[in-house]
């Protein structure tokens, strides 16, 4: 790869053995007091390096191939694409920043199961052949537009237990396999191998099991239409734990060493996106604006009321919400708890609290109850695990400002990197030295990506 963005408006500040990251948080949260209270994300890329060498240590030969709509950030891309991470890329614009990186197409896939003609031509053109699909409408689009193109058949992961609803939204059958084969031997389109996700949210493992299974079954199937395969993509769901890896792990490995074994030629990938960078990034915002209002609002429905009456309830607005960082919390339950930053008394009260974000609207409900000190306008909460989801293109709804993004990295995560042989001149230029009695302002190169 030729290296990082050369117009990238960002830095990575070294810390000093010396330096923590709470050490910067306090610091850019002194900053922003004084120069104005806009939310900020700090994001150590040290924790990427950690995360692909625990990769490396569990599940290699396995590739990664990050998903880019998971954090499109530049420092992130950058790191991995150093790294030797490949990327999977559901648009135009995420094919396009990962090229920027210099990275070769034949790590990039394109992934998005509903294509535009126009982003299949641009991936044509680019050189990107490897795509997903799973129907035969996406097949004759991507015959018409990307005669080179060769195909990952995405295949539905089944729910074997009763009690929670685990069918993917995109996938096709094991009998609808057979279908798109013969479309494909017709329109002259090669399939090269099957993709498969597993959700983060399965509580069962054994699904690899029947996902493997089927996907041999598809295989097998593929030489009946002459079809050579060589790939197999087993999707993401990785929490970022390690035991939950070495869990994986423990019940795929035995079964891809039968069924596609190393001498059979098929090189195993995967797409972990919330693995690398959900621990990596914290966010820090600003309170409002405030407000008392009455318990029974603020409880949710059908949890009985156990409270004194005379303890006040607090609302608490902040500056970013659901049109912003936490625009994941419209799909999904939020994966942190806030945190607040100013020091209190362990024996200090704390009171029934909802958050918000700033936009007045009904559904910028951050957190629906959660027990806080009582805070005030311009106090900081913050929020851990959030690089996952939050962070790339976001929307501009009652002018938002995007946060201000800090990358950091130790010193001793520098080495790893050097040690390993892909700290690069040009990833050297990116860095600058913190010292442990850290003195940060605006004109600092601390980084002021946004």
């Amino acid at each position: 790869m030729k290296g990082f963005l050369e117009d990238a408006n960002y830095s990575i500040g070294l810390l000093d053995e010396g330096a923590t990251l709470a050490d910067v948080i306090d610091n850019c949260i002194y900053e922003h007091t004084h120069t104005g209270k806009r939310a900020f994300y700090v994001g150590d890329l040290g924790k990427l390096v950690k995360k692909n060498i625990q990769w490396q240590n569990v599940m290699a030969p396995i590739k990664p191939f990050y998903p880019v709509r998971c954090n499109s950030t530049p420092g992130v891309l950058e790191i991995l694409g150093t790294l030797g991470v490949g990327f999977a890329c559901s648009s135009k614009s995420e094919m396009a920043l990962v090229q920027d990186l210099g990275i070769s197409p034949e790590n990039i896939i394109y992934t998005n199961p509903c294509k535009q003609a126009s982003q299949i031509k641009y991936a044509a053109k680019a050189g990107i052949n490897i795509m997903t699909c799973d129907n035969d409408i996406e097949l004759k689009k991507i015959a018409r537009n990307h005669p080179n193109a060769k195909l990952l058949l995405h295949i539905a992961t089944e729910d074997i237990t009763a009690d929670e609803e685990m069918n993917m939204k995109f996938g096709t059958t094991l009998k609808n396999c057979r279908h798109l084969m013969e479309c494909a031997k017709e329109l002259g389109v090669q399939i090269v191998g099957v993709k498969f996700h597993v959700s983060s949210s399965c509580k069962e493992l054994q699904m690899y099991i029947h996902a493997i299974s089927d996907a041999r079954c598809v295989f097998d199937m593929a030489e009946e239409f002459g079809f050579k395969m060589n790939m197999l993509d087993i999707g993401g769901g990785f929490t970022g734990s390690e035991l939950q890896l070495e869990e994986v792990n423990h019940i795929i490995r035995p079964l891809l060493d039968v069924y596609f074994p190393k001498e059979s030629g098929v090189n195993v990938i995967a797409e972990p996106g919330f693995y690398y960078v959900s621990s990596a990034f914290t966010l820090a915002v600003n309170i409002i604006a405030k407000k008392t209002v009455e318990y029974d609002k603020l409880l949710p429905s059908g949890v009985e009321q156990t409270r004194n009456d005379d303890e006040p309830v607090f609302t608490y607005y902040i500056n970013d919400g659901v049109y912003g960082s936490f625009a994941s919390k419209l799909s999904e339950k939020l994966n942190t708890i806030p945190e607040v930053h100013k020091k209190y008394k362990e024996d200090e009260p704390l009171f029934a609290s909802s958050l918000w974000g700033p936009s007045c609207d009904e559904l910028d409900q951050i957190v629906e109850n959660c027990l806080l000190p009582e805070l005030s306008v311009g106090d900081w909460l913050i929020f851990g695990n959030m690089g996952s989801g939050t962070l790339g293109e976001q929307s501009t709804f009652n002018d938002y400002q995007r946060p201000l993004i800090y990358y950091m990295m130790s010193f001793s995560d520098w080495d790893e990197m050097q040690d390993a042989g892909i700290a690069s001149d040009t990833l050297m230029k990116n860095f600058f030295f913190v010292p442990s009695c850290i003195q940060l302002s605006p004109e600092d190169r601390f980084s002021t990506a946004a």
